[in-house]
């Protein structure tokens, strides 16, 4: 039998880096063999321990970094925590001892102002030991997975069941059963997961550890407070928990012959008529609620066109051929996140501001829609983008002469840009006014470096393409 200290996760390059390869499936067949790659295996805490995918487990969570939990442990910290207890760790892992503790409860606001996302952060160690055991469960899970799930899969993504969306569309299924789920994620029943999750694992060791997980409580203020139902945002192993549990849920709307599209809790179904949508709408909440004991949202699921709901932050076009294009929630979104960005960069550098605060959120959001097929969209933002720049320079500014002397500084005749800072008009309008616009015209944002949203819609498309 090998020393514990060979088991534990080393980083590449060390003193066992001639062992530190790992099978990119993430199941390990080097300690229980074929019993720990198939359904039905009795041995999987061995395949879950074992040293490759403990080293992968540990490169995944060091590269997603993440908050600290309740013990206070950084990710930073965690190799050396590792040298010490993970022989310790290992051996109660292996014997149904081990104890996760609770995760630390934090509040994000919702895309939508509409209250807060409870969001669950486990300790970096239980963080190790989820993406541990999700990267040995889900090959066993995944393959039997829908074709028309796409959420939190290899190889899969929101762009995916966003263009599956628009193909069923396409076909004349110009009708959408918008299922909304209430806080799916704080109702998931225990038994009924754990069941789930049995059919395919048939080791008590895994399946307790992961029932100590859904029940390890949360801190809030100190005090931990017990889980009896769902499953923590935050955690690597919930998505894949998720998919299990709505796993029912896909094989019932297959067996019925219904077109969906399903990316977690976000479910939409795609029919050719109205009362054909209202009918899935009243047995689907049926099954979800009787079965499944989840609640459906009755306020925010309907029956509607689908370019008049949005799906994945996109919307569709009313066109016989459906064209995506970025949902109007979206666009109020991302107008209140820059709105944000510009109020705490009063006083700032104007080109450290837009390198350093708006590219990477103009990146990063043109990248995500970058599959929309109508392009005013972006035209208009990146006007306004340039008003709020604009702006934000006649602020900071705040004197009459100072305003003057700029203007004159960028070409405008002395007569008019003194009209122009005597006015008597507020700050937007002066941002959108004729002299600003000449004054700092698109070339000169150009310049010092501002990204364009439909340029960089356009070059993710080339790119993608």
């Amino acid at each position: 039998m090998q020393e514990q200290r060979d088991e534990k996760p080393e980083a590449p390059g060390g003193s066992s880096g001639r062992n530190s390869r790992v099978k990119p499936t993430g199941a390990s067949n080097t300690t229980a063999g074929e019993e720990v790659t198939g359904p039905g295996t009795t041995k999987l805490m061995e395949a879950v321990v074992e040293r490759g995918n403990m080293v992968m487990a540990l490169h995944r969570v060091e590269s997603n970094k993440g908050a600290a939990g309740v013990d206070g442990m950084t990710v930073a910290e965690l190799r050396a925590y590792l040298k010490e207890q993970w022989p310790v760790i290992r051996e109660r892992l292996l014997s149904g001892s081990y104890e996760p503790k609770p995760v630390r409860r934090v509040e994000i606001p919702k895309p939508d102002g509409k209250g807060v996302r409870k969001l669950g952060i486990p300790t970096v160690i239980d963080r190790l030991i989820q993406q541990a055991l999700h990267q040995v469960m889900n090959p066993i899970f995944d393959p039997s997975f829908s074709e028309s799930s796409y959420g939190f899969r290899p190889g899969r993504s929101a762009h995916n069941a966003v263009k599956q969306a628009r193909e069923y569309v396409r076909e004349g299924r110009r009708w959408v059963v918008d299922m909304d789920l209430e806080k799916f994620f704080d109702r998931v029943n225990h038994d009924i997961l754990m069941a789930r999750v049995a059919r395919k694992v048939k080791d008590k060791r895994v399946l307790l550890l992961i029932r100590k997980y859904l029940q390890a409580g949360v801190m809030e203020e100190g005090l931990t407070v017990a889980s009896v139902e769902g499953t923590p945002q935050g955690g690597p192993l919930s998505p894949l928990l998720s998919n299990i549990m709505l796993d029912d849920l896909d094989k019932e709307l297959e067996r019925r012959g219904h077109r969906f599209c399903r990316y977690a809790d976000d479910c939409n179904l795609y029919v050719r008529s109205r009362h054909a949508g209202e009918r899935v709408m009243e047995s689907l909440t049926r099954l979800l609620e009787q079965k499944l004991k989840l609640k459906v949202n009755r306020e925010k699921s309907a029956v509607g066109r689908p370019w008049e709901r949005k799906y994945l932050g996109y919307s569709m076009t009313v066109h016989r051929k459906a064209l995506l294009k970025v949902a109007p929630q979206s666009v109020k979104r991302i107008r209140v996140r820059f709105k944000e960005l510009f109020r705490a960069g009063v006083g700032r550098n104007l080109e450290r501001f837009i390198k350093g605060e708006l590219n990477p959120v103009i990146r990063g959001w043109a990248y995500y829609f970058h599959l929309s097929e109508t392009r005013g969209t972006f035209e208009e933002l990146d006007e306004w983008l340039r008003r709020k720049l604009r702006c934000m320079l006649w602020r900071q500014w705040k004197r009459v002469w100072t305003r003057f002397k700029r203007l004159k500084a960028r070409g405008l005749d002395e007569a008019r840009a003194w009209k122009s800072v005597t006015n008597g008009r507020g700050s937007w309008w002066n941002s959108g006014a004729s002299h600003m616009n000449e004054a700092f015209p698109k070339r000169f944002f150009d310049q010092v470096g501002l990204l364009s949203l439909l340029t960089t819609v356009r070059l993710a498309q080339q790119k993608i393409n």
